[in-house]
């Protein structure tokens, strides 16, 4: 075991899970087990199934907007009140079927979309361009010929894109070379851009 997800919390907030089969569930801070003893299983609060990861973890914010995406390059933005479950069963939000698997949910905070493919291409376009939906597939973000989609982010695009190497962190201000419109393929990432 080792660290994954850090959040800092208040026992009256609540933490939305993301998996991998495109349900969020909701979980409230004080159900959590307190900081003696050994904790306990998140699979034991909610109905995530073994086959499934934890895609994302974050503190629900009323009136938010989360960036959703699948494996396939697919994906739009969804309102974060929208995606509140009431059960353990957690709430379908993204539609994903055949080997396809939800790959990322980041706040929607900014005007501009940066995606990096496995195969190390990467798009940004506006966020604008994305539908908000409650449910569904979504619509193409990037195109692939082989793999799939391997990061998101969402950032005001006057402050530049950032990301960390190591311990660094690099932001990027130039980014004309891979500004295109969605559902395009993209360039080759620029030199020094983290695996």
């Amino acid at each position: 075991d080792e660290e994954r997800f850090v959040l800092k919390a208040e026992t009256t907030d609540k933490v939305l899970v993301f998996g991998t089969n495109g349900r969020f569930y909701t979980i409230g801070v004080d159900k959590l087990p307190s900081g003696r003893g050994n904790g306990e299983a998140i699979r034991l609060m909610i109905d995530l199934g073994n086959d499934q990861e934890i895609v994302n973890l974050l503190i629900h914010k009323p009136g938010r907007k989360l960036l959703i995406a699948a494996s396939d390059g697919r994906g739009f933005v969804v309102e974060e009140n929208e995606v509140i479950a009431q059960t353990r069963n957690g709430k379908q939000a993204l539609n994903v079927k055949d080997g396809v698997m939800a790959r990322a949910c980041v706040p929607a905070e900014g005007d501009s979309v940066a995606l990096v493919g496995e195969n190390r291409k990467m798009l940004i376009f506006p966020l604008k361009e994305l539908p908000v939906m409650a449910r569904g597939r979504g619509v193409t973000l990037q195109r692939y010929k082989d793999g799939g989609l391997s990061d998101v982010s969402v950032f005001t695009k006057s402050e530049g894109l950032t990301w960390k190497l190591g311990d660094k962190v690099r932001t990027e201000t130039d980014l004309t070379a891979w500004i295109g419109k969605r559902a395009q393929a993209g360039r080759m990432v620029p030199r020094g851009f983290a695996k």
